[in-house]
């Protein structure tokens, strides 16, 4: 009888876990002094830093060190014409020009797993510049995320036609801050994640999302969600481990 039960206990510890699994991504990392205030999330919360900003290569290794998962964040041309910055890509940009700012970029982040596209709701609909951006990811290992800032992205099919590991964004969590807002997207964040056992979110280090997300992260694992490194949905068989057509903000 004791053997039963030993095995019994064995048993479940090395079953696989069915908890809904969320990758939660904070990016526009790299500006204000107040980003730094994303080092007091939990480890498990990727960040995505934009390049050659001030604070960037600061902030990716502090975050490396505590164990975040780091992402670049890539700059790309919007429709509403919004300045890029240092490093942001263009329709107007060679081919050359492109594969060059995409790995100066890469160059200037420490410890990149994935990268993500900043804005783009322009650059993301065009076929050869995205074509470039995932053949130099592919290049350096790099994962993807599609931010899906427009219906009309192009990105993630060029990834998924290169063998760029894929992820898409599924969710925005504060394109509003108020509280009830913010409330209101961790809840869709919960049932979406439990309808669909995985979900790619995104948010903002906003002091009001840092706010909410301290205050409300421990409610994930009461509604047995568990929080994961975003390289942790990517199919198994694109190298790291699992991964709905989301609303879609443009910028």
């Amino acid at each position: 009888m004791r053997l039963f039960y030993i095995l019994t206990l064995w048993a479940l510890c090395i079953a696989p876990s069915n908890a809904a699994q969320i990758a939660l991504i904070i990016d526009d990392i790299g500006y204000r002094h107040t980003d730094e205030a994303v080092l007091s999330l939990p480890s498990a919360v990727t960040l995505s830093v934009l390049p050659h900003t001030p604070l960037s290569s600061k902030l990716a290794k502090a975050a490396h060190a505590k164990g975040h998962e780091i992402m670049l964040h890539l700059p790309m041309q919007a429709l509403n014409g919004k300045a890029l910055g240092v490093g942001g890509l263009t329709n107007n940009m060679s081919e050359s020009q492109i594969r060059s700012s995409v790995l100066a970029a890469i160059a200037s982040m420490p410890f990149a797993k994935g990268a993500n596209n900043h804005m783009g709701s322009l650059l993301t609909q065009l076929d050869d510049p995205m074509l470039w951006v995932m053949e130099t990811l592919k290049q350096k290992q790099l994962y993807f995320v599609d931010s899906m800032t427009t219906k009309f992205t192009k990105a993630g099919d060029k990834a998924d036609s290169l063998g760029v590991p894929l992820l898409r964004r599924q969710l925005f969590l504060d394109n509003d801050v108020s509280a009830a807002a913010l409330e209101k997207q961790f809840n869709l964040m919960i049932s979406q994640a439990h309808s669909q056992g995985s979900l790619v979110a995104i948010a903002h280090p906003y002091p009001e999302t840092i706010h909410f997300l301290k205050t409300n992260l421990a409610r994930l694992k009461a509604e047995g969600i568990e929080l994961v490194p975003t390289s942790n949905l990517l199919p198994i068989e694109l190298a790291h481990e699992k991964g709905a057509n989301p609303a879609v903000r443009q910028k």
